[in-house]
């Protein structure tokens, strides 16, 4: 498959829906970014990547992170996770509290941001520095040492983080918490804070496309815990539109409000994309047509 020429084609297809869609207004840092910006990029079994539009260039990762996150806590700690957090769609935004209430603070799964939190306590107390080991783990899986935390965003969310808070605090009041709340929201914030390309990010992702074998040949992951990430982003990777992605692009995908989403072809390759502009449930709405139509052109699909 020629991938150069398919990604050129997907981005002459989808060029009348680039700048849709909104920025993230509630966290500042983000909201400024302009939206008329496109990248994408496939990154092959044996890494070699390739890219058009903005693949170079930096944005927020944001809830993409808690795949990897997700990954190394499983990795660390094993299947005792999963007695902590679900593995079912939420059906409701992304931030909610509702869920909490009626099924005593454990969230419906890692993906909507009360999991996540959930995730990076349980990877705090595995490593003693969750987002270090996360940022560390991007570094070496991309084979970019330039992937860093960005500050302004990172302070950004934390000062914009009363909704998270809440979750942290209302899941610790059930014991569903081990670390203090404060520390817990600060590696949280960090981490999401994370920056990236779409070449870096469909590098990193790779060991899903591998069945749990990282760059270098070690295995992170057991295949059969592979297979239970990749479903969990396929039925809950792309907020309360999981449905729709799925019925769209037919891949395991994990989307973040910056913009991005990351998408699992298994034993093929992974794929990145790029573009500002978000639809009513936080994805992006470039990213999701350039998905669909990557699907559509080649017949690849989980399906």
């Amino acid at each position: 498959m020629d991938y150069q020429e398919l990604l050129e084609q997907i981005e002459a297809d989808i060029a009348p829906l680039i700048g849709s869609g909104t920025p993230a207004e509630y966290i500042p840092a983000l909201a400024s970014v302009e939206p008329r910006q496109f990248g994408m990029a496939i990154a092959d079994l044996d890494g070699k990547v390739h890219g058009v539009g903005d693949w170079r260039t930096a944005f927020s990762a944001q809830s993409i992170t808690k795949v990897f996150a997700l990954a190394l806590a499983l990795a660390e700690g094993g299947d005792s996770l999963w007695e902590r957090v679900g593995r079912e769609p939420s059906g409701n935004p992304f931030n909610s509290l509702v869920q909490l209430e009626y099924e005593n603070g454990i969230p419906r799964n890692p993906f909507i941001n009360a999991g996540a939190l959930v995730v990076t306590d349980r990877l705090q107390t595995l490593t003693g520095d969750a987002s270090s080991e996360l940022l560390k783990f991007l570094q070496e899986e991309s084979g970019n040492p330039d992937v860093a935390f960005d500050a302004e965003v990172a302070t950004s969310e934390q000062e914009n983080g009363d909704r998270n808070a809440a979750l942290a605090h209302f899941m610790a009041s059930y014991g569903n918490l081990d670390n203090p709340v404060p520390a817990l929201l600060d590696h949280y914030f960090w981490q999401c804070s994370i920056e990236l390309t779409c070449a870096d990010l469909a590098l990193a992702a790779r060991f899903l496309a591998r069945h749990g074998l990282r760059a270098d040949g070690s295995r992170l992951l057991t295949r059969s815990e592979a297979k239970q990430v990749n479903a969990v982003m396929l039925t809950c990777g792309t907020y309360d539109a999981a449905g729709e992605f799925a019925y769209r692009v037919g891949l395991p995908g994990k989307s973040g409000v910056g913009g991005g989403i990351v998408a699992v072809v298994p034993g093929l390759c992974t794929l990145a994309v790029w573009s500002p502009g978000l639809d009513a449930q936080g994805n992006s709405v470039a990213g999701v047509a350039a998905l669909d139509r990557f699907t559509t052109l080649t017949g690849l699909s989980v399906f």
